[in-house]
């Protein structure tokens, strides 16, 4: 949880932070303090002129979060298929401009038309249960790579100290690739868990980082969304600090992917395709 500030001149500029005004209580003593809040605000995707989505998110690396976000969601085969990207603020958001190659294209012209069955109410109709459900590419069980549980209790203890915005607001998430021996490589930052992944995917293909060598800790519950996003970018095992739920662990298993839940210290659970983890006989639980 952050601190609050007591003296604004000495705290340090925040980035994806405004600092602002809280007046209240802590143990029974009134305060009028300057406090780091993480920022939140709509980011619109746009796809050669054409508007896709608008997310809430942590304006930072915002051009990683849009060559993640389209390779998590199947609009790009592969990041040489953005051609370019530029974000652009106004008095209402941001609008990040992604120019994408033609095949790109019409893969998100169909499936903008895949979702036309979609209604206010939700996820509606045959068609829209068929886009959650994508198809996903399947993991193949590498032999060669195996993961110990203390790489995943090393990788988690290290995520606090380089999560910089969240010690500074105590409001965002963050998705790391760590290697092998669990030492945390890439780490992004977002007030949503499915965006800072999306950040984190970016950011690895951007730099050609093979996620498959290594595995993907959040600091959040599974969603299947994010075993998706995982799964997606040719991670072998997603290990979350938080619960997974049963769609997450039907996905993971379906994706050949290895899904680690209550992931703190030296404790875990696996719930899917434990064959990765060397520990797997011992039969871990949380």
């Amino acid at each position: 949880m952050n601190m609050l500030a007591t003296d604004a001149d000495t705290v340090r500029f925040c980035e994806g932070a405004q600092l602002l005004p809280v007046h209240g209580v802590r143990g029974g003593r009134p305060f009028d303090v300057q406090d780091w809040v993480a920022e939140e605000v709509p980011v619109a995707l746009e796809y050669n002129g054409i508007s896709h989505a608008v997310m809430l998110a942590t304006p930072l690396d915002l051009e990683d979060f849009a060559l993640g976000f389209s390779l998590s969601e199947g609009i790009l085969d592969a990041a040489h298929e953005l051609y370019s990207v530029e974000a652009e603020q106004s008095a209402l958001g941001f609008t990040v401009h992604m120019q994408v190659s033609g095949a790109a294209f019409t893969r998100l012209k169909q499936r903008r038309r895949s979702m036309a069955g979609r209604t206010g109410c939700g996820l509606c109709g045959t068609e829209s249960l068929t886009q959650v459900s994508r198809e996903l590419p399947v993991l193949q069980d590498d032999a060669t790579v195996r993961f110990g549980r203390e790489a995943i209790g090393r990788a988690m203890s290290q995520l606090p100290s380089q999560q910089t915005l969240q010690e500074a607001t105590g409001a965002v998430h963050a998705a790391a690739w760590c290697s092998d021996d669990g030492e945390v490589m890439w780490l992004r930052e977002d007030v949503g868990r499915h965006n800072a992944l999306d950040k984190l995917v970016g950011a690895l293909a951007a730099n050609d980082v093979d996620a498959s060598v290594g595995f993907i800790a959040v600091t959040s519950r599974a969603s299947f969304e994010m075993v998706q996003k995982a799964a997606m970018a040719g991670a072998p095992l997603l290990a979350a600090v938080s619960a997974p739920t049963s769609f997450a662990v039907a996905t993971a298993q379906r994706a050949g992917l290895t899904l680690v839940g209550f992931a703190r210290e030296q404790d875990l659970g696996v719930y899917s395709h434990p064959q990765r983890l060397r520990t797997a006989q011992q039969h871990s639980v949380r």
